[in-house]
């Protein structure tokens, strides 16, 4: 996934655990590769889709 975002796998997995903030640009790449919102990828809506 690390590759996928453009990162390293250290980064990759401190962001996972937490212990650094996500930046937004892996937070879009990252719905970009399941095809979901942000507001889905960050818990505000059940809606995956994205709007038009």
């Amino acid at each position: 996934m690390a590759e996928v975002l453009g990162t390293s796998q250290t980064m990759y997995s401190r962001y996972e655990r937490g212990a650094n903030e996500m930046p937004i640009r892996i937070l879009e790449a990252l719905c970009d590769y399941y095809g979901v919102s942000t507001d889905y990828m960050l818990g505000r809506t059940e809606v995956k889709g994205r709007t038009p």
